[in-house]
């Protein structure tokens, strides 16, 4: 039930990100939720995309360096405590979060949260052991 990510390695130049938006935005993908994490010199910029697949061709033809990563989404409530509901069961499991992000879809009133973890069947059996509803692909793709 993991969800495909998109990572592209990104000099941290003027321009780059033109580069990736624009490729796609030409592709016709929508993009869903990001995140960048840069230093000095360079960044990863995660999405969550439309169609995982067509974007990385896109970018690969635009000259970037990409990766697709399975990552587990879950669907928390819009509130306070919720995630830290999340961030608890797994620490009670010994599932280290690596990175996370989140984005949230107001019609809904649901918050959306992106893990990066070890092993995401381990945390998707524990996550729905303990009630946390997990984000599908397709939920994602289809706000």
């Amino acid at each position: 039930m993991a969800v495909k990510q998109i990572s592209i390695f990104v000099e941290n130049k003027e321009g780059k990100l033109v580069t990736i938006t624009d490729a796609i935005a030409t592709a016709g993908i929508d993009i869903r939720a990001m995140s960048v994490a840069d230093t000095q010199d360079f960044g990863i910029f995660r999405l969550i995309v439309t169609d995982p697949d067509k974007a990385k061709e896109a970018l690969e033809s635009s000259g970037c360096f990409v990766s697709i990563t399975q990552v587990v989404g879950v669907s928390i409530p819009d509130e306070p405590g919720s995630l830290a509901k999340v961030v608890k069961i797994l620490a009670r499991y010994n599932i280290n979060i690596e990175y996370m992000y989140a984005f949230i879809a107001v019609a809904k009133k649901n918050a959306s949260v992106v893990l990066r973890v070890a092993d995401n069947e381990a945390a998707e059996k524990i996550l729905v052991e303990n009630g946390i509803t997990l984000l599908q692909e397709s939920d994602i793709v289809n706000f």
